[in-house]
């Protein structure tokens, strides 16, 4: 009876080691779908959301926006890294102007991306759905004097892998999706008894060897209070693929 049973637990874990190397075998690198090299290239049409009278009004501006691969470079941990020049324009009548450097460092089990000083942890192993990361951990939420707070705790989540998409006519076998927030905090900043709002809302989207094809970012705060913060303050994206080499 006894060997019997140890006979019957030791198949158990042969199968279930059997499942387990196939999973690890089948997931996919986060790198199929942020490829880094050099000369590499997307076009966006970019959204702006930003505040106007005063924070009391919101308006959307839009651009277009090209993200290239400019150098492999070295980053401040020694590791391999890659520099990423942002260059925009109102529309294709207008040259391109550089507007902003960033900076991806991709690992065996992440890509770690510099965006105005902020590092992200923009994917993490395994490629599958539901798992969840903290993305924003490496960032100072804590500090008094932090005006990043809004970032703490978030859970970065794989949602409709390997999915297909159409964005802009651009058709992608595979994409994932990642929810990072979806927050709302006070009454509806339309009342006049609100005193105070929090909104803020963020998801990104890839394609397999091509990168990031959709993102939306949206942060805003309200203070009803008559003083000199009242009214919103905040600011929103969103990014649309629409050309990429």
């Amino acid at each position: 009876m006894v060997k019997n049973f140890i006979e019957l637990f030791c198949i158990s874990l042969f199968f279930i080691s059997c499942k387990k190397e196939n999973e690890k075998f089948t997931t996919e690198s986060v790198s199929d779908y942020f490829p880094l090299q050099v000369g590499k290239y997307i076009t966006y049409n970019l959204d702006s959301t930003v505040f106007i009278n005063f924070g009391q009004k919101d308006t959307v501006i839009s651009y277009q926006v090209q993200d290239r691969v400019d150098a492999q470079i070295t980053d401040n941990l020694g590791r391999t890294a890659y520099r990423i020049y942002r260059f925009i324009r109102k529309d294709s009548s207008e040259d391109w102007v550089q507007n902003n450097t960033f900076t991806a460092t991709p690992t065996s089990n992440s890509i770690e991306y510099v965006e105005n000083n902020l590092r992200f942890l923009k994917l993490e192993m395994p490629v599958k759905q539901d798992f969840s990361w903290k993305g924003n951990s490496y960032i100072d939420t804590y500090s008094l004097l932090s005006d990043m707070q809004y970032l703490d705790d978030w859970d970065y989540i794989y949602d409709s892998v390997d999915a297909p998409l159409t964005i802009n006519s651009l058709s992608f076998d595979s994409t994932i999706k990642v929810f990072e927030r979806d927050e709302s905090e006070g009454d509806d900043p339309s009342l006049p008894s609100t005193s105070y709002a929090e909104r803020s809302y963020a998801l990104e989207k890839y394609a397999k060897g091509i990168g990031l094809i959709y993102r939306e970012f949206l942060h805003w705060e309200y203070q009803g209070c008559s003083c000199p913060e009242h009214g919103f303050k905040g600011y929103g994206i969103k990014l649309s693929i629409v050309d990429h080499n």
